[in-house]
C-alpha cells in the first residue's frame, strides 16, 4: 500500500527507463515543505472545525438573545457545519480550476466576512444567511484544500500526517471554547463574533502556505502507489480495481482537449508575433485574447475532470464500497456533532453546571480527540495493521458511546463517555486515507468532497433534529438513541459491501471451473 524510499527514486513515466535512469527524489514528499503543509492544515482545523465545535457557547447566547425554540436556533450552528461540508463536491471544481492555494485564500476572506456580518444580526434568520451560508461556504473553501494538500505531500506517513493535521480540531475546540466563553463574558457575543472574524483572516495565510507540487511528482506519486499496493486492504482491493481497470478517469477526452487547446494557443501566439508591427493597440488586444484563451483552457480542463469523476463512464459511483462509504457518512457525523451543540444544555438540566465550569465536557472530548487522532494514525501506519479495520473498530466504539451517553446522570459518568467519544472519533484522521485507498490520489479531491458533503448533510439535520425532539419530549435521550441507531445502519453498510466484493470473484471462478 505504501511506497518505499527506493521506489520514489525512479521516473515511472517511461517504462523503458525504470531502474536505469535514477532521478532526484522530491525532498518535499514525506519531508521538507510537507511539514509546513501539515502545519497549515493544523491551523485550518483550529480556526474552522475547532470554532464550529465551540458553537455551543454561542448557541446559548442566541437562545437568550432571540428567545426562539431550541430547534430553530440550532439551525444556525448546523447550517454552518453542514454547508462547510456539503459544498465539498463544488469546491472540488474550484480546486480543479484554480488550485488549492487560491481556493483557500478566497475561502478565508469569505469566512471572516461571515463572522463579522453576523455581529450585526437582528434575528436568527439573519444568522442563517451570514453565519450559516456565508461563513459556511468560506469554511468549505479552506477545509477541503487543507485535507487534499496533506494527501498530495505524503506517501509513507499519510495516516500520521492526516492525524497530526486534524488534531487541530481538538486543540481548536478546547481553545475556541475558552476563547469564546471569555469574549462573550467580557465583550458580549456580538463583539466576540467580530473579533473571531478578524482572527479568521489568518486562514488566508494558511492558504498561502499551500504550495502546489509539480505535476511530474504528482503523477509519479500516483504510479508508485498503484505499483506497490499489497494485500493488506484486501476488503477494498476489488472496488479499487473497478476504477483502476477503467484507467485514469477522463484521460482520452483530456488528451483530445489538450490538443485542441494547444492549437488555439499556438494560433494566438503566431498572430501575436505577426502583429508586432501593427502597433501597441493590437498587441494589447492580442494579450487579452491570449489570457482569455488560457483561462478558458483551464476552466474547461478543470470542469472536464470534475464532471468525469462524478458523471463520466468511469464515475466514482461505480465503486460499490465507495457508495457504501457515502451512505455511512450520511448518518455518522451527526452523532459526533450533537453532543457538542447540546451538551451545555444537558449539563444545565442535570444541575452539573458548577462541575462543568471547572472542566467542560466538550473540552474533555476535544483534548482526548487530539490523542485519538494521533494514536489511531500511528496504529494505522503499522505494516501489520489494516487501516480499514482500525476505522471500523473506532466507529463501533463511538456508536456504543452515543447510545450509552443518555444513561449517564453524573458528571463522572458523562466525563468517561465523553472521553471515549473523543478518542474513538479520532477515526476522522483516517477518512482521507481510506478514501485515497479506494479511488487513488488523482481523484482524492472529488471523492473526499463527496464524503464530506454526505457528512455535511448529516451535520445539517442532526442538531435541529435533536432540538426538535427535545421540544416535543423535554428530553435529549431519544435524540441520542435515534442518532445512534442510524449510525449503526451506516456501519452495517460498510461491513456488507466488502463481503459482497470478495464473494463475487469466487462465484465467477466457480462458474469458469464448471465450463
Amino acid at each position: 500500500m505504501y511506497a518505499s524510499r527506493e521506489d520514489i527514486k525512479y521516473d515511472f513515466g517511461d517504462d523503458s527507463k525504470v531502474g536505469s535512469k535514477p532521478i532526484k527524489p522530491n525532498p518535499n514528499i514525506d519531508g521538507g515543505w510537507a511539514w509546513m503543509i501539515v502545519f497549515s492544515s493544523f491551523l485550518v482545523h483550529i480556526l474552522i472545525m475547532g470554532s464550529q465545535m465551540a458553537l455551543g457557547i454561542l448557541n446559548m447566547e442566541w437562545l437568550e438573545e432571540f428567545n426562539q425554540s431550541r430547534g430553530l436556533t440550532a439551525w444556525v450552528s448546523s447550517l454552518s457545519m453542514g454547508i462547510t461540508l456539503i459544498v465539498g463536491p463544488f469546491i472540488g471544481l474550484f480546486i480543479s480550476m484554480c488550485g488549492c492555494r487560491m481556493t483557500a485564500i478566497i475561502g478565508g476572506i469569505l469566512n471572516a466576512l461571515g463572522w463579522i456580518l453576523s455581529a450585526y444580526a437582528s434575528n436568527v434568520h439573519y444568522l442563517f444567511l451570514t453565519f450559516g451560508v456565508t461563513a459556511g461556504i468560506g469554511s468549505g473553501m479552506v477545509y477541503l484544500p487543507a485535507v487534499v494538500m496533506v494527501g498530495q505531500y505524503f506517501q509513507k506517513r499519510r495516516a500520521l500526517a492526516q492525524g497530526l493535521s486534524t488534531t487541530g480540531t481538538g486543540f481548536g475546540a478546547f481553545l475556541m471554547t475558552a476563547l469564546l466563553k471569555y469574549l462573550c463574558t467580557e465583550f458580549g457575543w456580538r463583539n466576540a463574533m467580530f473579533i473571531q472574524g478578524a482572527i479568521s483572516l489568518n486562514l488566508c495565510v494558511c492558504g498561502a502556505l499551500m504550495r502546489p507540487l509539480s505535476p511530474r511528482y504528482l503523477s509519479e506519486k500516483s504510479v508508485v502507489r498503484s505499483n506497490t499496493e499489497d494485500n493488506q486492504a484486501e476488503a477494498l482491493s476489488h472496488s479499487t480495481e473497478t476504477i483502476k481497470s477503467n484507467g485514469v478517469l477522463g484521460d482520452e477526452p483530456e488528451k483530445k482537449e489538450e490538443t485542441t487547446n494547444e492549437k488555439v494557443l499556438e494560433s494566438v501566439q503566431h498572430t501575436e508575433i505577426g502583429g508586432n508591427s501593427k502597433g501597441g493597440r493590437s498587441m494589447y488586444g492580442l494579450r487579452i485574447l491570449k489570457t482569455v484563451s488560457q483561462l478558458t483552457v483551464t476552466v474547461r480542463k478543470g470542469f472536464a475532470l470534475w464532471y468525469s469523476s462524478y458523471f463520466g463512464a468511469a464515475s466514482l459511483f461505480t465503486n460499490r464500497v465507495f457508495v457504501a462509504f457515502i451512505i455511512w457518512a450520511l448518518f455518522a457525523y451527526s452523532s459526533f456533532v450533537i453532543p457538542f451543540i447540546h451538551l451545555p444544555e444537558i449539563v444545565k438540566q442535570y444541575n452539573l453546571s458548577s462541575q462543568n465550569n471547572v472542566f467542560p465536557l466538550t473540552s474533555i472530548i476535544a483534548i482526548v480527540h487530539i490523542f485519538g487522532k494521533v494514536i489511531l494514525g500511528i496504529i494505522s501506519d503499522l505494516p501489520c495493521i489494516s487501516t480499514w479495520n482500525v476505522f471500523l473498530m473506532a466507529n463501533f466504539t463511538l456508536v456504543t458511546c452515543i447510545l450509552t451517553l443518555p444513561l449517564m446522570q453524573t458528571y463522572v459518568g458523562l466525563a468517561v463517555v465523553c472521553a471515549l467519544i473523543g478518542f474513538s472519533s479520532g477515526y476522522f484522521s483516517l477518512m482521507p486515507v481510506v478514501t485515497e485507498d479506494l479511488v487513488g490520489t488523482k481523484h482524492l479531491a472529488n471523492a473526499y468532497g463527496i464524503i464530506i458533503c454526505a457528512n455535511g448533510i448529516s451535520a445539517l439535520f442532526g442538531p435541529p433534529f435533536a432540538g426538535w425532539i427535545y421540544d416535543i419530549t423535554q428530553k435529549y435521550d431519544f435524540s441520542f438513541y435515534i442518532a445512534g441507531l442510524l449510525y449503526m445502519v451506516g456501519i452495517i453498510f460498510l461491513l456488507i459491501q466488502p463481503c459482497i466484493q470478495k464473494k463475487q470473484p469466487r462465484e465467477k471462478s466457480t462458474e469458469e471451473a464448471q465450463v
